[in-house]
């Protein structure tokens, strides 16, 4: 019983200590891609939750709660979120799309791109990168937004022979 109370408060510690150096490094490579700050608190967040489930199986194993218990309980929690989601599985998708977008795309904010998608390509400012689209702004001042699970299987050419505008700019231009 000792040593569940002394694991647990390690696990607990641990799991802060994760959190916390999650955050900071998140910054850390927000700050260095250029990214804004929605974008990274989104990004933290998803990667927060999925350190939280870990550390709660952590603690069934430290409290010696049986495998079957917490599988019955894990399996059920999956199917009502399965159910749930079942008409809208892009949710995911465009998270995890989201989550590979902050680590790799190489644009940001205020770049123009070309989202070539045969005859229905798209061409514009990248205004706002969210958990869930890209935010594009037309030659003609529409917003158009773009699924991020999309976002990633299209090829993407960056337009450098437009000026690119500032984060100032865009907002200015969003405002609007």
């Amino acid at each position: 019983m000792d040593n569940n109370i002394f694991f647990s408060i390690i696990l607990i510690i641990g799991t802060l200590l994760s959190l916390n150096v999650s955050k900071y490094f998140l910054t850390k490579i927000g700050s260095i891609k250029k990214v804004t700050e929605r974008r990274i608190y989104y990004v933290a967040r998803s990667i927060q939750v999925i350190i939280l489930i870990v550390s709660f199986f952590i603690l069934a194993i430290i409290w010696s709660v049986s495998l079957s218990t917490v599988l019955v309980v894990a399996s059920s929690i999956f199917t009502i979120i399965g159910v749930a989601l079942f008409a809208q599985w892009s949710i995911l998708s465009n998270i995890t799309s989201s989550i590979i977008i902050f680590f790799t795309f190489p644009t940001r904010i205020g770049d123009t791109i070309k989202i070539i998608d045969g005859d229905n390509s798209v061409t514009g400012v990248i205004v706002e990168i969210t958990l869930f689209q890209i935010e594009l702004l037309d030659t003609e001042g529409n917003t158009i937004s773009y699924p991020n699970n999309l976002f990633i299987q299209r090829p993407i050419k960056k337009i450098n022979n437009i000026q690119n505008i500032s984060q100032e700019e865009v907002e200015i231009k969003k405002d609007d």
